[in-house]
């Protein structure tokens, strides 16, 4: 018998996420243990008459690469990859984990070498640009595990009760609850379309970037659960003034802390950070991942905890968060890097705010208009 509870999400996932219908490819990939909602998901999938296709991701695997691989096996890139970007109609990534502090001990320079792989950046332009006409969907999708309570500071049962709520799964109607949101952010990325620039003002904060002329696009489930967020991507070449950031960075589950950022004409001229700063300087190494490619705002108020998990803590009502590296290119973004790290900033604290065209939109955590 397939958890009830999962077949509930599947149809989240089916019906109002990704659309998937007759015939459509579906790569549906996660750790092994989440065997009740890959069953879930491939059930549902059936019933419509999709293709899906499983791999489930075995422990150790991803460290063994890390700790083993040469050069040029970080760099390779296998032949399913560029079938699935090229040609595949659906993905979803189910998001656990065994062990959220697997690269830990990994070398900064081999994540550098491997998130530069020249064909690892073709396939995410090619993914990118795909997304971008509406051709192939993807959806990073959570599912509750020990690893992941643990990070959060919950036990497994409380952790599962907190995913869930997050999914709406708790309502009668999640495909409902979803919808509600879409239409309330609709209202948002309305009056943010017709700005021209973005003006945040916080602790040890200073920044403005420009956002003429780029979309902003309205993120209720499409391509997360959970969701809840509005996000654009500033102009390359403009961003000036510095930012800091109040929640750890979490990158390939190492945490970077106190994250600090200056800009200047769109591009990182100072960096620093009281914890992991090696691995931030290694990664504003990589070809422009030293610019921003996204700037978005939380909405989700039901998110009301740090996890250390971006899938959930990006969305969290009362933030902003910014993410350097490549954009979307829904959004019209221009800059092209295998790598985007978001950075999450509370901005419920005294004095924080966000203006648009020298208009406060946004203050101390409530939206303005």
């Amino acid at each position: 018998m397939i958890n009830p509870i999962y077949e509930k999400l599947a149809k989240i996932v089916v019906h109002y996420s990704l659309e998937i219908g007759k015939g459509h490819t579906v790569l549906i990939t996660g750790p092994s243990f989440a065997k009740d909602l890959f069953q879930a998901l491939n059930k549902e999938m059936i019933l419509v008459g999709a293709h899906p296709l499983i791999l489930p991701v075995i422990e150790g695997i991803q460290e063994t690469i890390f700790k083993y691989a040469s050069e040029e096996q970080l760099t390779y890139v296998s032949k399913l990859s560029e079938v699935v970007n090229n040609e595949y109609d659906r993905l979803i990534e189910i998001r656990a984990d065994f062990n959220t502090r697997k690269f830990s001990n990994v070398d900064p320079k081999k994540l550098s070498i491997f998130m530069s792989a020249p064909k690892r950046k073709e396939l995410r332009e090619i993914q990118n640009r795909r997304t971008a006409s509406g051709e192939f969907k993807w959806l990073v999708l959570a599912y509750p595990c020990n690893a992941h309570a643990q990070e959060a500071s919950m036990d497994l049962l409380s952790y599962t009760e907190f995913v869930h709520n997050s999914l709406f799964l708790d309502k009668e109607n999640p495909i409902e609850e979803w919808r509600k949101m879409q239409k309330q952010q609709d209202i948002l990325v309305e009056y943010l379309n017709k700005i021209e620039k973005i003006h945040v003002i916080g602790e040890d904060t200073d920044l403005i970037l420009s956002v003429k002329e780029r979309k902003w696009l309205n993120s209720s489930g499409q391509r997360n659960l959970p969701d809840g967020e509005v996000h654009t991507a500033p102009i390359e070449n403009v961003t000036n003034g510095h930012i800091r950031f109040t929640y750890p960075g979490i990158y390939m589950g190492n945490e970077v802390e106190d994250i600090y950022l200056e800009f200047k004409d769109g591009k990182v001229i100072n960096a620093n950070a009281e914890k992991g700063d090696e691995i931030l300087q290694k990664i504003l190494q990589v070809e422009n991942a030293d610019r921003l490619g996204e700037f978005a705002i939380g909405n989700n108020f039901g998110i009301t905890k740090f996890t250390k998990s971006i899938l959930f803590d990006e969305k969290m009502g009362g933030t902003l968060h910014c993410a350097l590296g490549f954009g979307s290119e829904m959004s019209g973004s221009k800059n092209k890097s295998s790598v985007h790290w978001d950075m999450i900033k509370d901005m419920k604290a005294p004095g924080s705010k966000i203006l648009a065209d020298d208009k406060v939109i946004y203050e101390e955590g409530k939206w303005k208009i």
